[in-house]
């Protein structure tokens, strides 16, 4: 028996399929159940490429100390003055959802600011479409998109062999 159970309402996210629409960027004030730090030695740099590439807007500032960017609801990351940033990116990486048609434009508008910053696009075997970003914090970013799910297609096989239900079909799927 599954604990899983149907809980999209909660999410900003909407169903995966050619007419998704993303929701409006949220500006509400909430108690955030999880967000990202990024340090940056560069914070009006910072703030350009996160906002004209990532598509986040300025929540609030505390001048010369952090910026508060958003997206959607619980799409939260701040950016937070630092003597120096690490060399390297990291291994881990920071991913948030958007819907397929809003890949395209965000892997050109980053290319544009950092041309050799983006990988992507790809489709992975769980059904989504990523560009994986290397902001100027050196933090590794993803963007990922769900795509139109096809009961038949080989994702869906993917998803039957680690035990995801497809959408419809019981306990742990989409509409079941």
């Amino acid at each position: 028996m599954s604990d899983y159970y149907d809980a999209f309402e909660i999410s900003p996210v909407p169903a995966p399929g050619p007419d998704a629409v993303p929701p409006e960027p949220f500006r509400g004030i909430y108690g955030m159940p999880a967000f990202v730090n990024v340090p940056t030695t560069d914070l009006a740099a910072s703030v350009e490429f996160w906002t004209r590439g990532l598509g986040f807007f300025e929540l609030f500032v505390v001048p010369g100390t952090l910026v508060h960017l958003r997206r959607w609801a619980f799409q939260d990351v701040l950016l937070v003055a630092a003597p120096s940033v690490p060399e390297q990116p990291p291994a881990m990486s920071f991913s948030f959802s958007g819907v397929l048609d809003q890949v395209d434009s965000l892997a050109a508008a980053c290319r544009a600011l950092r041309p050799d910053a983006v990988d992507g696009p790809r489709d992975t075997p769980w059904n989504t479409r990523d560009v994986e970003v290397v902001t100027p914090e050196n933090a590794r970013v993803v963007f990922t998109a769900a795509k139109p799910f096809d009961p038949a297609g080989q994702e869906a096989r993917n998803l039957a062999a680690m035990g995801i239900t497809p959408p419809g079909d019981g306990p742990g799927g989409r509409h079941g």
